[in-house]
């Protein structure tokens, strides 16, 4: 069993973001950039199959410039088997990422594809939908538990209600919540070890993906500074404030 994992870099989420001057987007220059903590699970849920005799073969994949082979190192370092990095110089939105790991479903042939449920830098949580819909396989959303037997996925995820239990064919593609497991730390030994595992890099040209960037972003702003409390001297002073400013 091969288990493909989707695992995109994005800026730290411990980094305070600023906005450019000209808010043409965000600063990046000198900013320290990391795994997406989504696929950072996803990745360790797929070593953990691993591990437990269920997969054979863990392969992560990302589409990103041509200087992110350190990030895909630091996959391999984990404990995936294999890198695959897709050179994109600008960002993909999620139909074009969605596009682009198709082909490589169609060239690596997975069991299944683990995503994380949303990358940090757009919120977007649309890839794994988008992948699942183009390939024609099931989906299972926002994980929170996830086993595998006989061919199917079960997958326990948490809804408004409570815990909903989906179980789907394989191949299929799930995505993965916070709470479906804690990502393991990476030794030195391992780093060392993840130098001459395989990394393979595709041109995103050769791939032959028809680009479904159809949005536009006109411009970045920063959120407005929260304005000081203000102390009133009862409940009816409070009431009365709520209402001058059409709260109430």
């Amino acid at each position: 069993m091969k288990i493909l994992v989707g695992y995109k870099r994005v800026v730290d989420y411990n980094v305070r973001i600023q906005v450019k001057p000209d808010g043409s987007g965000v600063v990046t220059d000198g900013v320290k950039l990391s795994p997406n903590p989504f696929d950072d699970i996803a990745l360790e849920e797929a070593l953990r199959l691993r591990d437990q005799g269920v997969a054979s073969e863990v392969v992560v994949a990302t589409i990103a410039p041509a200087d992110a082979q350190a990030h895909l190192r630091n996959g391999l370092a984990m404990g995936a088997n294999r890198a695959v990095h897709v050179v994109a110089d600008q960002p993909v939105q999620p139909l074009t990422a969605a596009r682009t790991f198709l082909k490589l479903i169609e060239k690596e042939q997975p069991d299944l594809v683990i995503l994380g449920k949303q990358a940090i830098d757009d919120d977007a949580s649309q890839t794994g939908q988008m992948l699942a819909t183009l390939w024609g396989r099931p989906q299972a959303t926002f994980a929170s538990k996830l086993e595998i037997a006989d061919g199917k996925a079960t997958v326990t995820r948490e809804v408004d209600a409570g815990l909903e239990t989906l179980e789907v064919d394989l191949p299929a593609v799930v995505t993965t919540d916070l709470r479906l497991n804690e990502p393991r730390f990476i030794k030195l030994p391992d780093i060392m070890k993840a130098k001459s595992k395989p990394l393979e890099t595709i041109p995103f040209a050769d791939l032959g993906v028809e680009s479904g960037d159809f949005l536009e972003t006109t411009a970045h702003a920063a959120p407005p500074k929260r304005s000081k409390g203000v102390m009133v001297k009862d409940a009816a002073e409070l009431v009365a404030m709520l209402k001058e400013k059409g709260l109430l």
